[in-house]
């Protein structure tokens, strides 16, 4: 049996890059075209090519979003953008519409061709259906409960792909209109305004029914199946997918590694002891800013997976620096700034080959050898002697007070 896939989402070059080298053995990114999530930094055809050949040299896999809906419109220009993609050397393409599907096919492109998420496939006999029509990968939708999965994995028709961590939709499968009918963005063609997570009076003709210092929304906690894990590498799924273009390298980086040490330790004990389990959740709080839970995995989600009240969504400032360069001569690091940090106190380091490592940090200088009193200008290149681990790439942050 295949060794279970880790895909991670890319919101930019630099991002896939780093969901790379922190442990991921796919990456799925947008191009310009026909892609949902229009407002992340999609990918021109060159830096697709430049992704490619950076992931061929890490052993890893591109897998390419081609998943709007398209009306007439859309569609010019789509036959040259397949073979562009071929060319280029991704390794699958993601597809919500069949006539696309079916041309990706028609054109002989050698790329594997993965029916999205969106088409809501939650059954043996739709897998049945997409390898009739010469599909190589079906993405189950979100609403897939563990004994379906199990099933459909049983049934060994297709490779599935499921979805281990990130935001979930209030509708089913993402399929709503609500951004569409309050702000003329469709959520199904790249634009969705994320409207079930605003903040609503709720009002009976002119009277207020709720309590205005503590407004209705209707979204669901993020999806964390860390505990899910291990039933997932037994079933047979080919694929975990994390969610996620928009966010942060730092995010990404957490999340990915997270999800990495997990998996290889399951592969190498054959099960996932406890302290696994509460280390990679504790790792993973440290990038969240919005509540998880275990969405459908654990039946139909009740009130504890739904956020109908106020709660936090604010980005932690823990991720203060990434180390550009060590000299291990002399032990001094070279690294950029990303938020305020001070002087003479331990931080965390964590990276690709390092697991998250409390160290202390003396005086710190600037690029012309000056000492700083505090580290607030993000971007800013400092240098610092370093006694601990280290690695290029890897993300230093404070050390969060329980």
């Amino acid at each position: 049996m295949n060794k279970i896939e880790l895909l991670a989402p890319a919101g930019n070059l630099e991002k896939a890059k780093i969901a790379i080298l922190y442990g991921a053995d796919a990456v799925y990114i947008g191009g310009k075209q026909f892609s949902l999530r229009s407002r992340a930094s999609n990918f021109s055809l060159e830096e697709m090519k430049e992704l490619v050949d950076f992931a061929n040299r890490h052993q890893a896999h591109v897998h390419v979003t081609v998943n709007m809906l398209p009306h007439e419109e859309d569609l010019e220009g789509l036959d040259d953008y397949l073979c562009a993609l071929d060319r280029i050397g991704v390794h699958a393409i993601i597809v919500c519409s069949p006539s696309i599907m079916m041309r990706a096919k028609e054109l002989g492109c050698q790329y594997e061709v993965h029916v999205s998420t969106q088409h809501s496939s939650t059954n043996s006999k739709a897998l049945s259906f997409w390898k009739e029509k010469g599909m190589d990968r079906v993405v189950l939708a979100r609403e897939c409960q563990m004994a379906q999965i199990e099933a459909i994995c049983q049934q060994n028709i297709l490779p599935v792909e499921v979805f281990i961590h990130g935001g979930m939709c209030i509708s089913f499968s993402g399929r709503c209109v609500l951004s569409n009918h309050m702000t003329l963005r469709d959520a199904n063609r790249g634009g969705c305004a994320q409207s079930c997570r605003w903040k609503y009076h709720l009002m009976d003709q002119d009277k207020e029914c709720s309590d205005p210092s503590n407004l209705f929304s209707m979204s669901s906690k993020d999806l964390q199946a860390v505990d899910q894990i291990e039933d997932f590498i037994r079933m047979g799924v080919a694929s975990l997918k994390i969610e996620g273009r928009m966010k942060s390298a730092y995010y990404l980086a957490t999340v990915v590694s997270s999800y990495r040490y997990l998996i290889d330790q399951i592969y190498k004990n054959g099960k996932a002891t406890t302290e696994d389990l509460q280390r990679v959740k504790m790792e993973i709080s440290k990038a969240e800013n919005r509540p998880t839970g275990s969405g459908f995995y654990k039946g139909l989600p009740g009130y504890d997976v739904q956020l109908y009240q106020d709660h936090d969504e604010t980005v932690t400032q823990e991720y203060v620096a990434i180390v550009l360069d060590h000299d291990p001569q002399t032990k001094m690091a070279t690294l950029q700034v990303k938020n305020h940090f001070l002087p003479y106190q331990d931080l965390e380091i964590f990276g690709p080959h390092i697991q998250s490592t409390t160290v202390h940090v003396d005086a710190i200088y600037d690029e012309n050898d000056l000492e700083l009193k505090v580290c607030n200008q993000p971007m800013q290149i400092v240098k610092t002697k370093w006694e601990g681990p280290i690695e290029k790439n890897a993300m230093i942050r404070k050390i969060r007070v329980v």
